[in-house]
């Protein structure tokens, strides 16, 4: 090839690389974790109307399962294919922010901007006192339970402990016909959490005021026999290591199931799949001395560190966080509001539902932010199951096996 050939061809092709990077300058990409099948269509809705009002940006939302999405945000930022914006689990957080691959967001932050949210789900995203995320989803657990079932069972009112809910499981499983007392997860996400609901009523933390894991204390072993004695009493699903959120879910939808817990969006899938149930929200029950507590969650969007459009970004990301764009989605999905504004609304003010979890609210915890929490959550997780199963007792479980595992993580 002659110089001047090769010269044209070197030309040509930066050319077209100058051209791919112009034509990607305005471009947005984000992740999306998939909360529900709303989820897909109301982001497609933000890119018709986002880019509608802001020509020469325009937005690709790629959706993504939530039980593959940590997996794949990993992936993605080791290879450094990731996208401008991510929801994440805000229990993720700190590891990003340790990896420095979270961008900080106070530049753009204005006091009017902070000032749209509810604190309580801004601050776990506030770390060294920089803000490194937007709370996209929040969400907090009770108890659902099966009106029509209660009172075949005789009984007259949600459990307020779970020594009255052993005995109402009891009352439902006698009445035959596939019904379940309580609906019990034993897979995937959350299924150390369905475990803590137990552990928090013993008085048990996550962590020790020392650091150390509390999987070793009393009040854990405790949580978990009761798990165990229900399972074995037959007042549970059968095959509860087998059952994920969603199929425990679908139990409770069918009518099978008496007494769950579960996150507010369940009463969403209720009303449009199985309107004719009969159910009520009630607290999630109290232990021996009164203690309980739920889970409180936060999801987050974050910008990453190696966006090349970072000031579209952060328009998408505003756009994103106004009352009504929150009202859409936080609707949609049937999360808790996190803008104050759009907490004012009817739709708030006068949903029962809804009410029942903002109560709940000040006993709410949160995942520890410590890095390697996820590790630690799975191997809760892990150590439930086999007690669930029976391969191992839970004294061994917890203490010799869990903890064990946990405490070495902790001290990393």
């Amino acid at each position: 090839m002659s110089l001047a050939k090769w010269t044209v061809g070197l030309m040509a092709g930066l050319s077209m690389l100058a051209f791919a990077a112009q034509a990607n300058a305005g471009e947005v990409r984000v992740t999306v974790a998939e909360y529900s099948a709303k989820t897909g269509p109301y982001f497609e809705e933000v890119k018709k109307e986002f880019e509608a009002k802001n020509p020469g940006i325009t937005v690709k939302f790629e959706v993504v399962p939530w039980d593959v999405l940590l997996q794949k945000l990993t992936t993605d930022i080791t290879a450094g294919t990731n996208a401008d914006l991510s929801i994440i689990g805000t229990r993720w957080l700190i590891d990003f922010v340790q990896q420095d691959v979270a961008e900080p967001l106070d530049s753009y932050i204005t006091p009017e901007f902070k000032g749209r949210f509810i604190e309580t789900f801004l601050s776990p995203s506030i770390m060294n006192g920089k803000t490194y995320g937007l709370p996209i989803a929040a969400s907090a657990r009770a108890m659902y339970y099966n009106k029509e079932l209660f009172e075949k069972a005789g009984i007259a009112k949600p459990p307020a402990t779970w020594t009255e809910l052993q005995d109402d499981a009891r009352k439902i499983k006698a009445l035959g016909s596939g019904s379940f007392g309580f609906g019990l997860q034993g897979k995937e996400i959350e299924t150390d959490v369905y475990y803590y609901y137990a552990m928090w009523s013993q008085g048990t933390e996550i962590l020790n005021k020392d650091g150390t894991s509390g999987l070793s204390t009393p009040g854990a072993l405790a949580a978990a026999k009761l798990y165990k004695s229900m399972i074995d009493e037959g007042l549970t699903e059968p095959g509860v290591t087998s059952n994920n959120r969603e199929d425990v879910q679908n139990l409770f939808k069918q009518g099978k199931v008496g007494m769950m817990i579960t996150a507010p969006f369940l009463s969403n899938q209720i009303k449009e799949e199985a309107p004719s149930l009969k159910y009520g929200v009630a607290a999630i029950p109290a232990g021996p001395t009164g203690a309980r507590g739920t889970y409180g969650v936060t999801d987050s969007m974050i910008m990453f560190k190696n966006s090349k459009n970072k000031d579209e970004a952060w328009k998408l990301m505003d756009f994103l966080f106004t009352k009504e764009q929150r009202a859409k989605f936080t609707q949609g999905e049937g999360f808790l509001p996190v803008n104050k504004e759009e907490a004012k609304m009817d739709y708030y003010v006068n949903n029962a539902d809804l009410a029942a979890f903002t109560a709940l609210l000040p006993d709410a915890r949160f995942a520890p932010v410590i890095p390697g929490w996820e590790e630690i959550a799975q191997i809760t997780s892990d150590a439930m199951q086999k007690i669930y199963l029976g391969s191992v007792d839970p004294e061994t479980g917890l203490k010799e096996e869990a903890a064990a595992k946990a405490n070495a993580v902790l001290k990393k």
